[in-house]
């Protein structure tokens, strides 16, 4: 199985969330990661998915999905032409023990500590999925008390962007 990640650009409405997610249950889509927000005008949103399955299927996923009456736009992307990313809050136990080994790896992955109390320290570190994947396995060997992530986005690099093929 592959995975993919596409942004689907909608009008910002009530229940095109569901219309759009209801798509990848009906064709037995795993969604990996979801995100939703906001573009840069309050009327669109934009979805970004990451899910797993075959070439075909996603393609006639993506056609679908140009069906669905609030569907502007759909961007497929992949790691040459995007940049993607995602965000994981994190919150540790503060074992005086464990302390300084728990702030060394969290430096070296560029995870910035954001909370601070005597009973835990709470991380943040935006980067690719798989160096929070990476960041999260290694303080399992700590006591993680609370994880917290996105899910990707991705823009595409260049100045090409979803709106310039907006399917209106």
């Amino acid at each position: 199985m592959n995975r993919y990640t596409v942004a689907v650009l909608v009008n910002n409405k009530f229940g095109v969330l569901n219309r759009v997610t209801s798509m990848f249950r009906r064709r037995q889509f795993n969604i990996n990661a979801l995100t939703v927000s906001e573009t840069e005008t309050s009327a669109l949103s934009r979805i970004t998915v990451v899910f797993s399955g075959e070439d075909q299927a996603k393609q006639q996923l993506i056609n679908q999905l140009y069906k669905l009456p609030d569907v502007c736009s759909i961007k497929e992307f992949n790691a040459e032409d995007a940049v993607s990313c995602e965000l994981l809050l994190i919150k540790m136990k503060n074992d005086a023990q464990t302390r300084d080994e728990i702030r060394h790896a969290a430096d070296a992955f560029g995870a910035v500590i954001v909370d601070y109390s005597k009973d835990y320290i709470m991380f943040r570190l935006t980067d690719s999925t798989g160096r929070i994947d990476d960041f999260i396995n290694l303080m399992r060997e700590y006591t993680i008390m609370e994880i917290c992530r996105t899910g990707s986005v991705s823009l595409e690099k260049g100045s090409s962007t979803i709106r310039q093929i907006v399917n209106l």
